[in-house]
């Protein structure tokens, strides 16, 4: 009685959304259920069933001691019952001449549709290499061109997830299908690769449909990746583009259900899938630049939009769940294939006026495969774009005396002059009075009294000495929390917006001219910068012991959490040595935080440290750097690539350096002095080493682009070993007397860096 109401049961789940029917062996009746307003339930009424119902009918039982009645053919043995549609019916016999029920419990394996399984395989890897017998290659043809055949192998098997193939659960052992896979498809089995190879694009993928009948038909979508063909460069335009576009034309329900599959799985097969696609496009793009024929172009054209495409829709994907780090969408490889400077013009053209361009595709439609370097690049060329915009405006600005347009060939540049005692209060007053100056121009600064030429490396000091005033304690614009050395915005600071105003100014302008600033702020500063909401996370890592807490919080076990936490919807804040109480949502110290509304206080707590508490003062930095880095490549960047745009990185690699590194006059790699300098160098604790690149380049974090970037030259200098290594920041130059004692470098080194600023220690 169990496995029967078992049985119903699973079939109800499955298809309750149309109909079925189902009979019971014991008995010789039919049951009905689901949809049944065309009477196809056989009740006798157009009513809907949710349970099953008893079929009408004078139904026997199979029994070969049944007495058979006078009247018998009035009543009916089952042979096998069909639904579908807006339809049942049965076949059946009379009692005199009844036979067995087909049980479909018991399979037939004669009547089974072709598998691949273990058997399956091992009996082909059987035939040696040449030419397969043909009853062997008509079964490996008709299994691998039927998409039935495909979505019935790789079962779950070893559990009842197949029978809970839904919206949400493929039913699918892809482990097994991975497995399987390679088995079959092996060099030293080619013929048996060819002959799936044909099938799956001659007979398989063509005829896949953009409506499905069922959820289970979508399953070859998520195994036939797992192909070893697929990958193979080979069968790009064969096999992986056809089925991207197959992918490309389902329908909105079954395209869902998909992306709702590929969401929960395993990180490696849904990596599998976006590398499949990734080297597709690099294929492509590698054909373009050897060259496309005209009368091919128009196909290529396709064949790159789909490839995009379909990576567009696992990006999707994967930014609502996260399955693998957003880093491994990147194609490396497109700045060595494509002129993309050329190609984010032609988009902006594209974008402003409809115009058409050379290329097929502009790859900044799709800039989630773009890595730092490209989107550095891109930066770059945004801003000299911005720089030629500026021109036509230049003459009509009438600026103040500290900002003052200068022009070098058709590129403005803004030339900033303050005082090093000074430096907020002139950068202020200038900001007060040229609100509609045009920041985005290239920044030459010079300190008033100082005869340093600004080719970078003043620059670099005016940021370093202009962020650590701004964020003195003295202004109270930042709190610091101690346990994460971090810093947010402070409710309680008394000074106005400007200020706020002035350091958005000034990390855009960090990011337009390239150059890092000491600027500890969490990720989720960069967040809202993007237009993206801080979360838990944020808070973990700017309050950990609050985040903790709030983890906590969510994770307790219990119901009673309204008396284990004794929290409601208020937050207790500090002002000037008193406690307040601020209420997260309206009426908030009326409401108790329980099990139901947990995850609200949570939200709302988050909101109010990163949002609301803080809208006014994050509205004015947000408006103050928006006024340098507006434009569109911006949103190009994930939040922790904006971030390392600002602050640099901490990725060192000391090696790197050294290999980096360029040597002037009588020094060369090997020559004495610089093999010592070296060894001390590398003995030195990691403070020492950033504080030298501090002393040395103005700021001790390197690049988004890591070390490669960061370029150094070593030159001897006159007088004896008494003198000091002396810093040229704006050439990342170093000055290295020709010490011969390991000691004594040590020592005069360890001496300049404790005194990097300035431009006169000698």
């Amino acid at each position: 009685m169990w496995s029967i109401y078992r049985t119903f049961q699973i079939l109800y789940n499955r298809i309750l959304r149309q109909h079925t029917t189902a009979f019971v062996p014991s008995s010789g009746r039919i049951y009905s259920f689901g949809l049944g307003g065309n009477g196809q339930l056989g009740t006798g009424t157009t009513s809907n069933r949710k349970s099953p119902f008893t079929v009408k009918g004078n139904w026997l039982p199979y029994s070969t001691q049944c007495l058979i009645p006078a009247d018998s053919e009035q009543y009916y043995c089952v042979k096998r019952i069909f639904s579908g549609g807006d339809q049942s019916f049965a076949h059946y016999f009379y009692p005199q001449n009844m036979v067995p029920p087909d049980d479909f419990r018991y399979p037939d394996l004669l009547k089974q549709i072709w598998t691949v399984n273990e058997t399956f395989i091992q009996r082909l890897l059987t035939f040696p290499s040449g030419r397969l017998p043909v009853e062997i290659a008509n079964e490996i043809d008709g299994t691998f061109s039927s998409a039935g055949c495909l979505n019935g192998s790789f079962l779950a098997l070893s559990n009842d997830d197949h029978y809970k193939t839904s919206v949400r659960f493929s039913g699918v052992d892809m482990n097994a299908a991975r497995l399987l896979f390679h088995k079959l498809i092996q060099p030293d089995h080619a013929h048996i690769s060819q002959q799936v190879a044909a099938s799956l694009e001659k007979n398989l993928i063509p005829k896949l449909s953009s409506s499905l009948p069922d959820v289970e038909a979508l399953r070859l979508y998520l195994t036939l990746p797992e192909c070893p063909l697929m990958s193979d460069a080979n069968n790009f335009t064969t096999l992986a583009i056809p089925f991207g576009t197959a992918i490309l034309k389902l329908e909105k329900a079954p395209l869902k259900v998909l992306e709702n599959w590929w969401s929960v799985l395993e990180p490696p097969l849904f990596l599998k899938i976006v590398e499949l696609y990734k080297d597709v496009v690099v294929h492509l793009l590698k054909l373009y630049k050897i060259g496309i024929p005209p009368s091919e172009r128009r196909i290529f054209t396709n064949f790159l939009h789909t490839a995009f495409r379909v990576l567009e829709i696992l990006h999707r994907v994967n930014e609502r769940g996260q399955v693998i780090q957003y880093d491994r969408f990147y194609i490396h490889e497109i700045q060595d294939l494509i002129d993309i400077r050329n190609d984010y013009v032609n988009w902006v053209q594209q974008q402003v006026f409809g115009m058409l361009t050379d290329m097929p595709v502009t790859i900044c439609t799709y800039p989630f495969v773009f890595d730092a370097q490209a989107k550095t690049t891109l930066l770059q060329t945004d801003a000299v774009m911005q720089m030629q915009m500026a021109v036509d405006q230049a003459h009509r600005q009438n600026l103040s005396s500290l900002f003052l347009p200068v022009f070098e060939s058709v590129n403005p540049c803004l030339i900033l002059m303050v005082r090093r005692d000074n430096i907020v209060g002139d950068a202020v007053e200038v900001l007060r009075k040229t609100k509609s100056v045009d920041y985005k121009k290239p920044l030459k600064v010079i300190f008033v009294g100082e005869e340093a030429v600004d080719v970078g490396g003043v620059r670099k000091e005016f940021f370093l000495l202009i962020m650590r005033e701004l964020l003195d304690p003295k202004y109270g614009m930042f709190r610091y929390y101690e346990e994460s050395r971090l810093i947010w915005f402070s409710d309680k600071t008394f000074e106005d917006s400007d200020l706020f105003h002035l350091i958005g100014v000034v990390c855009g302008l960090a990011i337009y001219n390239f150059t890092i600033v000491d600027l500890h702020f969490p990720l989720a500063l960069y967040k809202k910068l993007l237009n993206k909401k801080p979360s838990l996370d944020d808070l973990k890592e700017l309050m950990p012991d609050v985040g903790r807490g709030m983890q906590q919080l969510l994770d307790y076990p219990e119901d009673d959490i309204e008396e284990a936490f004794c929290l409601n919807f208020t937050i207790t804040v500090e002002n000037f040595g008193t406690t307040e109480i601020k209420e997260l949502v309206p009426n908030g110290a009326d409401i108790p935080v329980v099990k139901q509304n947990r995850q609200d206080f949570v939200d709302a707590y988050v909101d109010y440290i990163f949002n609301k508490s803080v809208a006014s003062l994050f509205s004015a930095f947000h408006e103050g750097f928006h006024k340098v880095c507006g434009g569109k490549v911006l949103q190009l960047f994930q939040p922790s690539e904006l971030q390392s745009m600002v602050i640099g990185n901490t990725n060192y690699d000391w090696k790197e350096l050294e290999k980096n590194t360029e040597y002037k006059g009588e020094y060369w790699a090997d020559h004495p002095t610089i093999k010592i300098f070296w060894e001390v160098f590398h003995q030195l604790p990691l403070e020492k080493k950033k504080q030298f690149l501090l002393f040395l380049t103005g700021s001790d974090r390197i690049p988004i682009l890591g070390m490669k970037c960061l370029k150094l030259v070593i030159q001897p200098t006159g007088g004896g070993e008494g003198y000091l290594p002396v810093a040229h920041t704006c050439f990342n130059l170093l000055d290295l007397p020709k010490y011969t004692d390991k000691e004594t470098l040590k020592s005069k080194l360890i001496q300049a860096i404790d005194h990097y600023e300035g431009f006169s220690l000698v």
